[in-house]
């Protein structure tokens, strides 16, 4: 029985610093050497890429709304969670029409992905059609040709993943800071 003991106390102790501390060192090491840009958030100067930025007028490509953030306490914390309201939501309702009126009024043609938050509530990405749909009022506030504007639109597109996985999508803070370089 001791013997029984040793050998899984021996065990256990391999498996605690193999799997609580050499692989996930190694796991760490790897993501920071190999992919430093995407383990540390993919920060650029105008924010982090995976996670969607607010843009008011018709002079930026609009992303996703933000939808219900909840802010925590005197740190302006953002979380993301999953207290959506449902396809019956009276409040998503009201919402989807107070962001189509303001879309509208921007003179942008509001899209389902323009309108809707997310699940995430915060997600960076639109559809090219999202995109295709704003390019009549960006091209008017900036005075940029539409022919200009669609160029951009097709060079930002990021194709689906190995080319069967997902949805093709544009990142909107990329394809802003691309606008902005425009101008």
């Amino acid at each position: 029985m001791v013997e029984h003991m040793k050998k899984t106390l021996i065990l256990m102790v391999i498996f605690v610093f193999t799997l609580g501390f050499a692989y996930p060192l190694l796991g760490t090491f790897l993501s920071q050497e190999i992919f430093n840009f995407q383990a540390n958030g993919s920060i650029t100067g105008n924010g982090s890429l995976l996670i969607g930025q607010t843009w008011s007028g018709p002079s930026w490509f609009h992303g996703r709304p933000d939808g219900s953030l909840v802010t925590l306490g005197n740190g302006n914390v953002i979380v993301s969670g999953t207290n959506q309201p449902g396809p019956s939501s009276k409040a998503l309702r009201n919402f989807v029409k107070k962001q189509a009126a303001i879309l509208r009024a921007d003179g942008i043609i509001p899209t389902n992905d323009l309108v809707t938050p997310s699940g995430s509530l915060v997600d960076p990405d639109i559809s090219p059609q999202d995109a295709y749909a704003q390019v009549p009022a960006i091209s008017n506030a900036r005075h940029i040709s539409q022919s200009k504007l669609l160029t951009l639109i097709s060079q930002s597109i990021h194709p689906r993943e190995f080319g069967f996985l997902g949805n093709s999508y544009i990142d909107v803070l990329e394809i802003n800071t691309k606008l902005a370089s425009l101008s």
